[in-house]
């Protein structure tokens, strides 16, 4: 079997030779690998740019609306401002809620505990550490989370 990692030599048992791995750890999350760090930070940046970007568009809307007939009820355009106005605001919501958890997982990631399922205590996939570098839980165990199942 061999590893799966991004480079020969990223193996984090350090025990890759010309692709093939002796050790066999199914593509688990080599968590010293820096790709991660790097990763965690380009996501950080972009949740902070689209926190930035729905905090000035819901300004921009509160602006719009003090300029404008305060009526909703009677104007034609005071409803697509409310909801612009709920939409930004869940969003921002998320994105915060987003932060946090790449925040958080920024801190495992120090510790060394980054990539381990806190549930069941495997090693999280590298696919899944690469499409949700936040990820606390492996795929099983967000799955039974989800549906309220304990894992």
């Amino acid at each position: 079997m061999s590893c799966r990692h991004w480079r020969p030599g990223d193996c984090p048992r350090r025990t890759c030779v010309n692709g093939g791995c002796p050790q066999p750890h199914n593509g688990a999350v080599p968590t010293t690998n820096p790709i991660f760090t790097d990763l965690l930070k380009e996501r950080v940046a972009q949740a902070q740019t689209q926190q930035a970007a729905l905090v000035m568009a819901i300004e921009d809307i509160r602006v719009t609306r003090s300029l404008t007939y305060a009526d909703d009820e009677h104007d034609p355009e005071g409803s697509t401002l409310s909801l612009d106005q709920a939409r930004d605001a869940a969003l921002l919501d998320q994105t915060e809620r987003t932060l946090a958890e790449l925040a958080a997982a920024q801190q495992r990631l120090a510790a060394g505990a980054y990539g381990i399922c806190e549930l069941c205590g495997r090693e999280i996939p590298t696919e899944r550490m690469i499409a949700r570098p936040e990820a606390r839980l492996c795929v099983p165990c967000s799955e039974r989370a989800a549906a309220g199942r304990p894992g």
